[in-house]
């Protein structure tokens, strides 16, 4: 009998692709970096390295190269994540149940960069796929979800997968330009972190198996308006060969130096800071620069609101900034899409994104009740939003009428068409995600972040997201392998996908995943210029 479970526990095993043994040790797993060897592990015949230093830097200035280290530096757990605007103190139980976050330990001194890879010493040069956690611009960290594990996405592609830890918030965004040369690019710290993380793998990824040639930026929500901003940036240009843009086209525009200077000159203010001391900002305690900060964003907030003028985005928050020199363009404009003309794009959204978070209707809703609810939130628009929105989804039940997101996939849209426009640019993919999780009795839908476990082949990670059930493994093969494609090669296509033609404005080509997925034109333009 104990010979029968052994021997179905390993079958089992087998057919999970789950290999028990995890390889350890001081000889194990070592490689080198221009900083100096470092230590993994292999695990499932991956070989992991988490928390590797891509930079430093004092506090608002620019990130240089990390200091060198003799000896084997162990590598084995995930590096410190950028201290958050307000500690996380408590969480609500149920979605916390469905999201299961890692918070991470903070430490300001948080520039790392993890790697999953099939081997660092066969010879290979594998396509690299760069993931940049969401969070907006404020919060979040690479190990936050375990949907962002790389370990299966580079084991069914034989492919490299890295992700990394970044400045956020003030720490990432607070300009102090007018106060010093040390601080000239202190607006956009935390993209140029990221350069740095992706100048480090330019440097050091063919150690790790991966070809420095053949690199995807790839991030979702805060994540997507990161590879964005990348895309944007001049100095970044040639760092990676192909972007993936996951419900994180929100953002249109960035905030001028003129407002920045603003915020920053307020900060300086309330702790009591003169230009002269301005180097004393390096040694206020986090929380007491964090709560100045909001002061400042406010103040700022409500005197541009008495000027008439308008705050982007979700309201005033630290991000990127057109400064004029790490970042000279806005992201829209045509400058910015011109000089990301040759990388080839994937984007899309989640058909629901935070719509399930915004107290939709209940289940048994009427037509007529559903009427009356649209009434108090369109007004003059309820006709005209039904029929747009009846349009789009036929199939929509009157409890579902108000559940379809119209806040992240208009972005998506416009970015699609006007790159696309483009003479002689590379291919644009669009999609939405569809499929329709059913835990909590399908409360989540497609919820924002849905996609993600599907895109890194992470189900089993991922249960109480995706309820685990046969319908999300075969879904997720078929995403995995369009994301893994796309990096390969810039076209996702594969076998097991209707084909999927590149996007423009006339097709406006879209690939639905579902439980059976579809290739449709686009279904929704009605319903944003309603809503608009």
């Amino acid at each position: 009998m104990k010979k029968t479970i052994i021997a179905l526990s390993l079958a089992l095993s087998t057919c999970l692709g789950v290999n028990a043994q995890i390889q350890t040790g001081e000889n194990v797993a070592v490689t080198s970096t221009d900083a100096g060897k470092v230590r993994g592990y292999i695990h499932n015949n991956i070989v992991t390295y988490k928390g590797i230093p891509y930079a430093e830097a004092k506090r608002f200035e620019a990130p240089q190269k990390p200091k060198s280290w003799s000896g084997v530096r162990s590598s084995l757990a995930y590096g410190p994540v950028a201290p958050l605007l307000d500690p996380t103190t408590s969480v609500m139980d149920e979605g916390e149940f469905v999201f299961n976050h890692s918070w991470g330990f903070t430490n300001e001194d948080c520039m790392r960069i993890n790697v999953w890879t099939p081997s660092t010493n066969d010879g290979k040069k594998r396509p690299v796929m760069f993931w940049i956690h969401g969070g907006g611009f404020t919060a979040g960290s690479s190990q936050e979800l375990p949907s962002y594990d790389g370990e299966n996405l580079a084991k069914k592609g034989d492919v490299v997968v890295v992700s990394i830890n970044h400045r956020l918030n003030i720490l990432g965004f607070l300009d102090l330009s007018a106060y010093g040369e040390k601080y000239k690019q202190s607006a956009n710290s935390s993209v140029l972190d990221m350069k740095a993380a992706l100048e480090w793998v330019k440097t050091n990824i063919s150690n790790f198996g991966g070809d420095p040639n053949n690199v995807t930026i790839f991030g979702q929500s805060g994540g997507g308006a990161k590879v964005n901003t990348l895309m944007a940036m001049p100095s970044a240009k040639g760092l990676f060969h192909k972007a993936i843009n996951q419900s994180g086209a929100f953002r249109t525009a960035m905030l001028d130096k003129t407002t920045t200077q603003a915020i920053g000159a307020e900060v300086m203010k309330e702790l009591g800071l003169s230009a002269d001391k301005v180097d004393e900002i390096q040694k206020v305690p986090f929380q007491t620069l964090s709560d100045a900060g909001k002061k400042a964003l406010k103040t700022v907030a409500d005197k541009m609101k008495a000027e008439g003028k308008p705050v982007i985005g979700f309201g005033l928050s630290w991000g990127p900034s057109a400064d004029g020199e790490v970042l000279p363009y806005q992201l829209f404009s045509n400058e910015a899409f011109e000089l990301s003309k040759n990388v080839p794009l994937m984007i899309g959204t989640t058909v629901n994104e935070f719509m399930p978070f915004r107290g939709g209707l209940p289940k048994g809703t009427t037509q007529e009740q559903a009427v009356e609810a649209i009434k108090k939130t369109y007004g003059a628009k309820a006709d005209a939003y039904i029929s747009a929105v009846q349009k789009a989804y036929p199939n929509a039940k009157p409890a579902e009428l108000m559940d379809y997101d119209v806040t992240f996939r208009p972005g998506a849209v416009v970015q699609a068409n006007q790159k696309s426009a483009l003479a002689g640019g590379s291919p644009v993919y669009m999609y939405l995600f569809d499929w329709q999780s059913p835990v909590m009795d399908g409360k989540y839908k497609a919820v924002h972040c849905m996609e993600i476990p599907f895109v890194f082949d992470n189900i089993a990670r991922c249960e109480e997201m995706t309820g685990g059930n046969k319908d999300a493994y075969l879904l997720a093969a078929k995403m995995s392998q369009a994301w893994l494609n796309f990096a390969k090669t810039g076209n996702p296509n594969h076998k097991d996908l209707p084909k999927w033609d590149a996007y423009n404005a006339s097709n406006t080509t879209t690939m639905h995943f579902d439980n059976t997925c579809t290739v449709k034109p686009q279904m929704d333009k009605e319903l944003f210029e309603v809503v608009k």
